[in-house]
């Protein structure tokens, strides 16, 4: 809960237009054609690009958008800055990729699957993808649908609904 509140508030936040809860118009489109400019708030210039790599080796872009295209860099940029008790791990972690191609970093992660930096990235990097727009749309949420009118549910025949009202046309 507590993190839902934060990712809630992170949408005011300034870079946050991919996310979920940010003001937007809906027709805008989620994967934008335009270079997207952010300002890490926690992370240096350095330790942002390291991250926005990592996020994307974990959900990379294939035939759907990556965690570059959902801002997940951004996110987990916000997190540690709320967050005190993350900011001397990512730090460390990120300190250790740093430099490193990507085939190194992909060797490095897949060395890593039990590691506290790996899970602590993994966790973020999941977590900032799916209450992203992008992750949403992934998820095919219904959230995201305006409907003229609410669809029936789709479930019928299940026992637990033979109270409810039949559905209005």
């Amino acid at each position: 809960m507590e993190m839902l509140a934060l990712a809630t508030a992170a949408s005011r936040f300034p870079g946050f237009s991919r996310w979920i809860c940010a003001p937007q118009h809906a027709m805008e489109e989620s994967v934008s054609s335009k270079p997207h400019a952010y300002t890490p708030q926690f992370f240096s210039a350095q330790e942002f690009v390291t991250l926005d790599d990592l996020t994307e080796l974990i959900i990379p872009r294939d035939d759907t958008p990556g965690a570059k295209d959902a801002g997940v860099a951004e996110f987990i940029d916000f997190m540690a800055a709320s967050d005190l008790e993350m900011q001397q791990p990512f730090r460390e972690g990120l300190a250790a990729f740093r430099g490193l191609s990507t085939d190194q970093q992909t060797d490095q992660l897949r060395g890593m699957q039990k590691d506290p930096f790996f899970l602590l990235l993994r966790r973020y990097t999941v977590m900032g993808y799916y209450t992203s727009r992008v992750g949403l749309e992934q998820l095919d949420y219904p959230g995201l649908k305006l409907y003229s009118a609410s669809p029936a549910c789709p479930h019928t025949a299940d026992p637990e609904h033979k109270h409810l009202p039949p559905p209005r046309v």
